[in-house]
């Protein structure tokens, strides 16, 4: 009978007991039962557990060796230390910004103030009696019989780009110069000295304290002459007869530095006033006052975006008036049948085309204009 541990059949033929008949002997007496077999557990051990103690196959490396499948094929630990090299740079860098930032050691350079204007203001005395009529026969039979009404005489010139000024700037700038033109020698109620915003505001804020000071104490000390802004009349002398005032004249750019801009205007405007009563005045009773205005502008970046100017110098001959009137604060017209009480040193032609004649002195003279000739008329034969 066969025992536990005997293969079936018994030892098969040709093959001896030897070691092996040794070794079933040493196993014959170990019975598992079947309560024992049945208890058993098989447990499947995972590769960790079954290496045991032995080392690992692929170290773990620390954050300044890299990482993944890419550090089993480059240079142990470069890529990683160059990109903590970087970062730690990055922060090196950041911090010492903070730190200049806090300490502030650098001050950045003043913007450049707008400069104080200078005016000159030159009352214009006539040297015959002041003629009197209708506002459209005065225009008709004065130098300003071409002359166009309002703004439709303040032309622009052809637009060239300068060096450091595109086309579009350089138009920017003119549209500006006009709208101060326009508002301080044309606006009715600038002229009849009830407002003053309408310039103020195209002004370099710069410029605002003097403009203010010119407004409310003006004086001609050649800083705060209200008339060196805008056209102004006394209203307790005159006042306009005829809204449609004549103008002509020039405007020419230029650029003067990297970052600023000059244009300088030459524009003679003609009113039609009339005595500042209560009645109403003749229709007949209207005379012709003229202003030659020679404004110098500059204009940086910042005013071309904010639409404003800065008013360097003006120079301003106003006539007919009394040399003995102070023009600072207003302009006093002498009016029709008027004659003057004084007369200047030089005569001065405010019609005259190109540059003004500039007077030495505090008033000059009002050349007569020359009248526009009438066509000669042949005899009938």
């Amino acid at each position: 009978m066969a025992v536990p541990g005997d293969p079936p059949n018994s030892t098969p033929e040709g093959m001896g007991g030897g070691d092996d008949e040794f070794r079933s002997d040493e196993y014959r007496s170990v019975v598992f039962d079947e309560d024992f077999v049945r208890a058993a557990r098989l447990q499947e051990y995972s590769a960790q557990e079954r290496m045991g103690e032995h080392a690992r196959a692929v170290r773990t490396r620390s954050i300044w060796s890299g990482s993944g499948s890419a550090s089993r094929t480059s240079t142990p630990g470069r890529g990683a230390r160059q990109g903590m090299l970087l970062v730690l740079l990055i922060a090196t860098a950041f911090a010492a910004a903070v730190y200049m930032g806090l300490r502030n050691p650098y001050q950045p350079p003043p913007g450049t103030a707008a400069q104080p204007l200078t005016s000159t203001v030159v009352p214009l005395a006539p040297t015959t009696d002041v003629p009197g009529g209708r506002p459209a026969d005065l225009y008709a039979n004065s130098p300003a019989a071409d002359y166009r009404v309002g703004a439709a005489g303040i032309a622009l010139p052809a637009v060239r780009r300068t060096h450091h000024f595109t086309d579009t700037q350089v138009v920017t700038a003119l549209s500006i110069a006009k709208d101060y033109l326009v508002q301080s020698s044309l606006d009715p109620d600038i002229v009849a000295g009830a407002a003053t915003r309408p310039v103020r505001v195209l002004l370099d804020p710069d410029q605002l304290a003097q403009f203010d000071h010119s407004m409310t104490s003006p004086s001609g000390d050649g800083r705060h002459a209200a008339t060196g802004w805008l056209v102004r009349f006394d209203q307790a002398t005159a006042v306009m007869a005829d809204s449609r005032v004549r103008v002509s004249g020039t405007l020419a750019f230029e650029e003067v530095a990297p970052d600023l801009l000059e244009i300088t205007t030459d524009h003679t405007f003609v009113y039609a006033v009339r005595p500042a009563t209560g009645a109403p005045a003749a229709a007949d009773g209207a005379s012709l006052f003229t202003v030659r205005r020679e404004l110098r502008l500059r204009f940086d970046r910042d005013d071309l975006g904010a639409r404003r100017l800065e008013l360097v110098s003006a120079y301003v001959m106003a006539g007919p008036q009394d040399c003995s009137a102070d023009p600072a604060g207003a302009f006093r017209p002498l009016l029709a049948g008027a004659a003057p009480t004084t007369v200047g040193p030089a005569a001065s032609d405010p019609y005259a085309s190109g540059q003004p004649r500039r007077t030495a002195g505090l008033c000059g003279v009002l050349a007569p204009p020359a009248t526009p000739q009438a066509p000669a008329v042949s005899p009938a034969p």
